[in-house]
């Protein structure tokens, strides 16, 4: 069986990214299409969505579908994950099942799962999606886990629009920002995967060393470097991070070796509340763009006047969400990619 899934971006050719995002630019211009004329997706979402939810299941609707969405554990019952596990808590069925179940009913399957932020090393085993993606029948969706696949190519999709479609060498900045909560890596993650895989000179800018992001993702970015030219400098001081910058991309995300420990890792992201994107330091850049993949804290992760100025292109990169996402349901529902039988 030919069932391909979305889980992340590194298992897809850079031909098929530009493809995705070539469907998603046509569907820019024209959202109507029938590529899911009488077809449907199930949309499971274990933490909350509001561009996510809304993006996926209006665009399913102007393909001509159906987006079915569950909250297990909320309006669907508890799933348990764990392989010869005794069910007798408050799960009541098994991943086994319901993957399989759902693949008879729909074409297409959406996960939103965040990591439990009590251990990364299990965490970062992304074991919800991967046990949907085992059992499933019909191609599986990341809708972000501890990476978001959607939103790198509506960030790229947004670059492209403001840049031009060849990206190489522009100067790419990917700053971590304060927030008053630990956050998911996802974005970060992600972000890192996809600036190194369009050719550009990354700079990761982070306060210290115990901010750098999994080594799993800072490995995928050097093979994207050595496989699309650009490059990836790691970077503590934010003048020269910034200095000539074309793209600034912001996002929080908790320090790893601090993962379920918050109140150890709290005063030092207390002391790097300056790390906030500020007219000074966008000035630093070359007419540099900025974007955020939201929801932003505004004067916490950038003011206001960054967020209302012209170079901000968040909202660009929101609307994209929807566009990408039609091309990749049209593209995994194509006859012969999966199969509920």
């Amino acid at each position: 069986m030919n069932n391909r899934h979305f889980l992340s971006t590194q298992d897809w050719s850079r031909s098929e990214l530009d493809d995705l995002l070539d469907q998603a630019r046509a569907y820019r211009q024209s959202k109507l299409g029938d590529a899911l004329q009488g077809k449907s997706i199930a949309l499971l979402f274990f933490n909350p969505s509001m561009r996510t939810r809304t993006s996926f299941e209006l665009g399913a609707h102007q393909l001509g579908g159906k987006a079915i969405v569950l909250a297990p554990g909320k309006d669907a019952w508890p799933i348990e994950f764990e392989v010869g596990s005794v069910m007798d808590g408050e799960t009541e069925e098994h991943i086994a099942e319901v993957a399989r179940v759902l693949s008879r009913y729909v074409e297409l399957i959406g996960v939103r799962a965040f990591p439990k932020f009590q251990d990364w090393s299990v965490d970062r085993e992304d074991r919800v999606i991967k046990a949907f993606a085992k059992h499933a029948t019909v191609p599986v969706i990341n809708m972000e886990t501890i990476t978001h696949p959607c939103q790198e190519l509506a960030h790229i999709m947004a670059l492209q629009q403001h840049l031009g479609t060849d990206l190489k060498r522009r100067k790419y900045v990917l700053t971590w920002t304060c927030h008053p909560k630990p956050l998911n890596t996802a974005v970060a993650n992600s972000a890192l995967q996809i600036a190194t895989r369009y050719g550009m000179d990354v700079t990761l800018l982070c306060p210290t060393e115990e901010y750098l992001l999994d080594p799993r993702y800072m490995e995928f970015a050097r093979q994207n470097v050595a496989e699309n030219g650009g490059s990836l400098t790691i970077s503590h001081d934010i003048e020269s991070a910034y200095r000539d910058a074309d793209v600034v991309y912001a996002k929080s995300w908790g320090a790893i070796p601090y993962f379920g420990r918050w109140d150890q890792e709290k005063p030092i992201r207390d002391a790097h509340q300056h790390f906030i994107v500020d007219e000074a330091k966008m000035a630093l850049t070359n007419k540099g763009l900025f974007s955020h993949c939201l929801p932003l804290r505004r004067n916490v992760k950038a003011t206001d006047a960054v967020m209302d100025s012209p170079s901000c292109i968040a909202i660009d990169e929101a609307e994209n969400r929807l566009h990408v996402q039609k091309a990749l349901m049209a593209s995994l529902a194509r006859p012969g990619v999966g199969s509920g039988e």
